[in-house]
């Protein structure tokens, strides 16, 4: 097969040797606290999210739960009350950044009253808040940056673009602070972890965004395949679903009028007219099913719907360092994935053997890779195969909730 269309399966050196102390170890064992401890009160807090996420819910705060800490989830989510073991504590919804900001002497009081033995969040604009925890409490933080948010800034369209650099360098100044002052951080790649890795004397780990097993079973079980293709994530141009696009009109110009299932999220209104007519003018309306968020509790079911996986990234600073979550996910439901050849993904593809590479930003390689998938089904299925044996056998959540039990527990337990 030509470059475009070939799997790779030459076996990978680790990931990141001058981070090896924030990736997983292979048995799972991290050092014991240092000293006995009961069970542990952990409160997540947030501004922002008034849904449950997958990474701090199904893969953080469930497990731990399970494991016997107690959880107190404090945010905007409509919920209340006690659900599996975690309890919900809301909070009001702010209607802008200007209103979060008001709220927030009310929210320290609230964080003060849970009496915590450990404060965990993710949303940069709760730091100025999460400083005042451990400056002047003398609580114990954690900051989760699960995203890499200065590569963010760089491109976020609701920043003025000659600000962006600027906002850029801030969130890493501050974000360096808070490795200096926070007694954890935690990334969700080795990637972003670099920037943390030698700042300060806070605990580092990095915690993937792995499945969470518990919510993938076994494909076998998943009900039939109504689509040729999946995409889940943002539909935006960065995110190159323009680019799926393309493909599919290349396929559908060959005689192969494949069914494309998209779920996921528009940025903004004017995002998805513009997606829409771009659906439209390729003649593809009826050929794209668009669904927008789903509950993770239905996301393998609704991922096993389709034949192939398709992760086409554009070439970003953000993904230059981010693990799509996408593919993790549709491996753990058997799909062979196609996705956008860039550093995260590459050592992956070439240990499980699980789909295939194609350059980013390249409608025509993508359509070439799709086609081969079809026309050799018994590959492809085989490549599905592995992507589901890697998960369920190395890269799946409960390795990952060991290791950040016992952070928590050795956090928890610093004089």
């Amino acid at each position: 097969m030509s470059r475009d269309s070939t799997t790779v399966i030459q076996l990978p050196a680790p990931l990141d040797a001058s981070v090896r102390v924030a990736t997983p170890r292979a048995n799972c064992v991290s050092d014991p606290p240092s000293r006995p401890l009961g069970p542990i009160k952990l409160c997540h807090f947030s501004t922002v999210h008034t849904e449950l996420k997958s990474r701090t819910f199904h893969r953080q705060c469930l497990p731990l739960a399970a494991a016997g800490f107690g959880i107190r989830y404090v945010s905007p989510v409509a919920l209340e009350g006690s659900w599996d073991g975690i309890e919900f504590i809301p909070q009001p919804r702010g209607k802008g950044l200007f209103s979060r900001l008001l709220a927030l002497p009310s929210l320290l009081r609230g964080l003060r009253a849970q009496g915590a033995d450990v404060y965990h969040f993710q949303d940069t604009e709760l730091l100025p808040l999460a400083f005042i925890l451990k400056m002047l409490d003398r609580r114990r933080v954690i900051y989760d940056a699960y995203e890499d948010f200065p590569s963010m800034a760089l491109s976020h369209r609701r920043i003025p673009r000659l600000l962006r650099p600027f906002a850029a360098k801030m969130i890493a100044a501050i974000e360096r602070l808070a490795a200096h002052c926070f007694d954890g951080i935690i990334t969700a790649d080795p990637f972003t972890m670099r920037r943390f890795a030698h700042t300060g004397k806070s605990a580092k780990l990095v915690f993937h965004n792995f499945p969470n097993l518990e919510f993938f079973p076994p494909p076998d079980l998943l009900g039939p395949k109504p689509y040729d293709l999946m995409y889940r994530g943002g539909l935006s141009v960065r995110a190159g679903t323009f680019v799926l696009l393309d493909a599919l009109r290349l396929l559908a110009d060959q005689g192969r009028r494949l069914r494309l299932s998209l779920i996921g999220y528009f940025d903004s209104p004017a995002d998805k007219s513009i997606f829409l007519d771009r659906i439209r003018v390729l003649g593809l309306d009826s050929q794209v099913t668009i669904t927008g968020r789903i509950p993770h509790e239905a996301m393998a079911q609704a991922l096993s719907g389709a034949r192939i996986g398709i992760s086409p990234l554009q070439d970003v600073p953000k993904f230059r360092l981010n693990l799509p979550v996408k593919v993790f996910e549709y491996w753990a439901c058997g799909l062979p994935v196609i996705a956008s050849d860039l550093p995260p993904m590459r050592p992956y593809f070439q240990n499980v053997r699980g789909g295939l590479l194609f350059p980013p930003g390249d409608a025509l390689r993508l359509s070439r890779a799709i086609a081969w998938m079809l026309d050799h089904a018994a590959d492809a299925s085989e490549m599905g195969r592995h992507g589901r044996d890697a998960i369920v056998s190395r890269f799946n959540n409960e390795c990952e909730v060991r290791r950040l039990r016992d952070f928590c527990q050795r956090i928890a337990a610093i004089p």
